[in-house]
C-alpha cells in the first residue's frame, strides 16, 4: 500500500524524507474539523444501519476534483479496481483511494470525469460484444443517455461511510428491495409526489448510483447492472440506491420517526 500522498499534492506543505512519501502537515483547526466530520458519519452510519436492518455498512464517495488535494488516511490499493468494485469492497469495510491509474474500468472512470470517453464505448462496439443489444447503434443510444460528470475529476475515494473523515458526494447503499423502499419512503416524507428512477443494463456504479444522484442532486436507483453481477460479489436478490449526501442528515433524523412508527408495522422479512 502507498498513500496518495505518495503521489499526488495540492497547496500544502510537505516533508521530504523519502522519494516515495510525503507528510501532509494539517493545521490544529483541520484535524478537529475531520474528527467532527468522522464523529458525524460514523454517527449517521450506526442509525441507518441499524434501525433499518442493512446487510452492510452505508458507502460514502467522493469525486476529488482536478487541483484538489485527497482527503488524508486512504491508501492506494496495489491492484486495479473498477468503481463497482470499490463501491462492493467498502460495504464489506475497506477503505481506498484511487487515482485514475488505480481505476480499472475506463467506463467507469470516463462517466466520473477522470478521462475521455474511447470512440469504441461511444459508438456502442465495446458493449455490443457482451451479448446484451441487438446492434452497435442501440448501444450507442444507451451510452449517449448515461448522465456523466461534467467537471473535471482527479480520482476517487471510497470507504464505509463510518469511516468517511470528509464530506462524500454520495452514500451508497447495497442491499434487497426492501431495505431500499425505505430511502424512497424517507426521501418523499417531505412534500410526497412521485419519482422514476434512471437505469439501464450496463453502469450501475459509476452512472446510476454516483453520477446521476450527484449531477441531479436526487437519489436514484438501480437494480443492478452487468458488470456489477459479473466483477462484484452483488446477490441475486440485491440492488442499489445512491443518495446525495445532503441529503443525509434529514433522513436519518427522520428515521428516529420511523423507527417508534411505521417500521413497527411494516413486513420486514
Amino acid at each position: 500500500m502507498f498513500k496518495v500522498s505518495d503521489i499526488r499534492f495540492t497547496g500544502i506543505s510537505t516533508i521530504d524524507f523519502h522519494p516515495l512519501a510525503k507528510t501532509f502537515l494539517y493545521a490544529v483547526n483541520d484535524s478537529k474539523q475531520m474528527s467532527e466530520i468522522l464523529s458525524k458519519n460514523a454517527t449517521f452510519a450506526s442509525k441507518i444501519k441499524e434501525i433499518i436492518g442493512l446487510r452492510y455498512e452505508p458507502v460514502a464517495i467522493k469525486l476529488v476534483k482536478k487541483g484538489s488535494a485527497y482527503p488524508a488516511g486512504y491508501d492506494v490499493p496495489e491492484k486495479q479496481f473498477s468503481h463497482c468494485q470499490s463501491i462492493f469492497a467498502a460495504k464489506n469495510g475497506e477503505k481506498m483511494a484511487l487515482p485514475l491509474s488505480a481505476h480499472g474500468c475506463m467506463v467507469g472512470a470516463a462517466t466520473l470525469g477522470m478521462t475521455e470517453k474511447a470512440e469504441k464505448i461511444k459508438n456502442g462496439e465495446f458493449h455490443y460484444g457482451i451479448g446484451i443489444h441487438d446492434a452497435p447503434d442501440s448501444v450507442a443510444e444507451m451510452i449517449a443517455t448515461v448522465t456523466d460528470i461534467d467537471y473535471e475529476v482527479d480520482g476517487t475515494v471510497v470507504c464505509p461511510l463510518k469511516d468517511a473523515d470528509f464530506e462524500p458526494d454520495v452514500v451508497a447503499v447495497i442491499d434487497i428491495p426492501e431495505r431500499v423502499y425505505w430511502f424512497e419512503a424517507l426521501h418523499l416524507r417531505h412534500g410526497g409526489g412521485r419519482v422514476c428512477y434512471v437505469t439501464a443494463p450496463f453502469q450501475c456504479a459509476c452512472a446510476d448510483i454516483t453520477a446521476y444522484p450527484i449531477m441531479k442532486g436526487t437519489p436514484n436507483i438501480s437494480i443492478g447492472c452487468f458488470g456489477c453481477r459479473k466483477k462484484t460479489d452483488m446477490k441475486a436478490d440485491e440492488m442499489a440506491i445512491g443518495i446525495p449526501y445532503a441529503d443525509i442528515a434529514e433522513m436519518v433524523s427522520d428515521l428516529d420517526i420511523y423507527r417508534e412508527g411505521v417500521l413497527t408495522k411494516a413486513k420486514r422479512e
